[in-house]
């Protein structure tokens, strides 16, 4: 073992390395404080992780080791990990603050398994920049593991920036004020009035549909009425607002609406990745087909 070439078990060994870190670096110093992060702290880390990169790249003829993360041999275990990791988030209700696998984003093996994945991508792809030969085998690739590479590093970094509050608005009542997950109150750049609650009923009285008629005012100077609906928000300044609840010993007669409002600066870039994902699946599917024609 350890003799080159390195093979998968060595891959395997790097991967496993990795979570014993994680564990070691969760019980020293507690779950990833991803609020550290936040603007312009994870601007600059975005930064140092793509020159880190490249660093690797540049030094991997004399370096083995980093030779050896372009290679599928380190891929692959660490995709294996990376499924075992996400399949029992699936199977976990995650909550911010919870134990340790019902809290996987700030779990700290989870994390330093997909930071592992970012370098290998990373490296993958500036290897197949410097070699260039066909845009029909090319193009989809880059498309792929570029758009994996985006949407990996800035949802992850994108966390620390990502605000969801709740506001308890009522009618007749602008409300500027909204409540963080900590209990914390924050002042909002937006104020919004409940005009009227909306809600239809089943033959049994049960909720069908419920949402919120509303005056939206922003510091923007903007003056809005909408209706927002469950699983149909409404998008002002950068700001999601979700009918969330009401008052359910109210009902149909409630007077105030619970929206939930959320901020996620660093979405747009995380749906950049996906896109060049999906272009790049078709790209793979046009041209496959194109052959077999």
């Amino acid at each position: 073992m350890w003799i080159k070439p390195w093979t998968f078990k060595e891959g395997f060994l790097i991967g496993a390395g990795l979570l014993f870190a994680g564990l070691a670096l969760q019980l020293s110093v507690g779950p990833v404080a991803w609020d550290v992060f936040a603007w312009p702290a994870n601007g600059i880390v975005m930064v140092g992780f793509l020159a880190i990169i490249a660093l690797i790249f540049i030094l991997r003829k004399k370096v083995y080791a980093f030779l050896f993360l372009g290679m599928y041999q380190a891929a692959i275990p660490a995709m294996v990990y990376a499924v075992v990791l996400t399949i029992i988030m699936g199977l976990t209700r995650q909550q911010a603050g919870g134990t340790w696998l019902n809290d996987m984003l700030s779990f700290w093996p989870f994390v330093l398994i997909y930071v592992y994945i970012a370098v290998i991508l990373g490296v993958i792809i500036l290897r197949r920049l410097m070699h260039l030969n066909s845009w029909k085998r090319d193009v989809p690739f880059l498309l792929n593991h570029l758009g994996l590479f985006i949407a990996l590093t800035t949802a992850t970094l994108g966390n620390a920036d990502m605000q969801r509050v709740k506001m308890i608005t009522a009618i007749g009542e602008p409300e500027w004020r909204a409540l963080e997950q900590g209990g914390a109150i924050k002042e909002m750049p937006i104020a919004i009035e409940l005009k009227k609650f909306i809600m239809e009923t089943y033959d049994d009285g049960s909720p069908k549909r419920f949402a919120s008629e509303i005056q939206i005012l922003t510091k923007t100077g903007k003056n809005i009425e909408t209706t927002v609906d469950v699983n149909k928000p409404y998008e002002v300044d950068g700001w999601k607002i979700y009918q969330y609840g009401y008052d359910t010993q109210m009902g149909a007669q409630s007077q105030i609406s619970i929206l939930e409002l959320v901020s996620d600066p660093w979405l747009p870039l995380v749906y950049t990745g996906i896109y060049m994902m999906l272009a790049g699946a078709v790209c793979m599917f046009v041209i496959g087909g194109r052959k077999r024609v």
